[in-house]
């Protein structure tokens, strides 16, 4: 006789009602039971994260070393770092030159490979991915903006910013039509047809925003993005990438050493040495547009309450 529940030969307790070894119903038994309150336990647990209105890690980063060779000596970039960032968070990355802040970024944005540790990004381990599903995960996943705008020259200001569709496998009057959407709101409208050389640091610097956010990545990373840019410019630049990724709901990474940069993120990551000294909560400096009038709002119904 085959038992119906562990596919072997079972002894009959008793050969006229055919029952099975008690041992196998048991086993059976404990294992359904498990799996039930396994899964109640991680259901529950989601559903508690929601009800309370907590966000669950887009990013994780566990154990996460990179140690370069020069000649015989070994030069220790990044230790054991351990990170989680929230979607839809703006998180800087302050360090000053040489803390390890841009080779973090390099991990992070899938640029370099780690020499040890793992680098999670919406469940998806990129340092486990060849060159190949690596590029094509940073195709449809993230967006980049330099500190040096890293433009075409050869290209209008239309054509930079399509650049993501077009490799994307877009057609030209789609991909057109999305990227003149993208500089209207940006505030280069009517600068669609200038080329870098014709525009100042800020506007190239605003395109290369425009091509960081047009096909709707699920995070951008910015490399010292106002590292070339005067003040006033830096308050623009900065004003405008919040308002995108508020907008749109992105994780934003920005690397800076520059403390006012800062003060525009929701959280600040110190590191020095190539170790996370310490991650300290921030109120940005700046609310967007959505986040006053929903402030406005919410103000305006506790006053018809009273």
């Amino acid at each position: 006789m085959i038992c119906p529940f562990c596919f072997e030969k079972e002894p009959v307790i008793c050969a006229n009602i055919r029952l099975y070894d008690c041992f196998c119903y048991f086993k059976y038994f404990c294992a359904t039971l498990s799996a039930f309150f396994a899964f109640n336990y991680i259901e529950n647990k989601i559903r508690k994260g929601k009800k309370d209105g907590e966000i669950l890690a887009f990013i994780e980063v566990h154990n996460l070393r990179k140690v370069y060779r020069i000649g015989n000596e070994k030069v220790y970039a990044l230790k054991n770092i351990d990170l989680e960032i929230k979607e839809g968070e703006i998180c800087c990355i302050l360090g000053t030159s040489g803390s390890g802040k841009s080779t973090l970024l390099n991990m992070l944005a899938g640029l370099e490979k780690p020499t040890r540790g793992d680098i999670f990004i919406n469940g998806t381990n990129i340092a486990l991915l060849s060159e190949s599903k690596l590029a094509s995960f940073r195709q449809q996943n993230t967006g980049f903006i330099f500190q040096s705008y890293n433009l075409i020259s050869q290209f209008n200001a239309l054509e930079n910013v399509g650049m993501p569709l077009m490799f994307k496998g877009m057609q030209r009057k789609k991909r057109d039509k999305l990227a003149a959407r993208m500089l209207e709101l940006v505030g280069l409208g009517k600068r669609m047809k200038h080329r870098p050389n014709q525009m100042s640091g800020g506007q190239q610097q605003r395109v290369g925003i425009a091509r960081a956010f047009v096909a709707k990545p699920k995070v951008v990373f910015a490399d010292e993005p106002t590292g070339n840019l005067d003040t006033k410019t830096t308050d623009d630049v900065m004003r405008l990438m919040v308002r995108m990724c508020r907008k749109y709901k992105i994780t934003l990474i920005v690397v800076t050493h520059d403390i006012e940069i800062a003060q525009y993120t929701d959280r600040i990551v110190h590191i020095i040495d190539g170790e996370i000294t310490s991650i300290e909560n921030n109120v940005s400096v700046y609310k967007s547009e959505d986040d006053t009038e929903q402030n406005e709002n919410q103000k305006k119904r506790e006053d018809d309450t009273k």
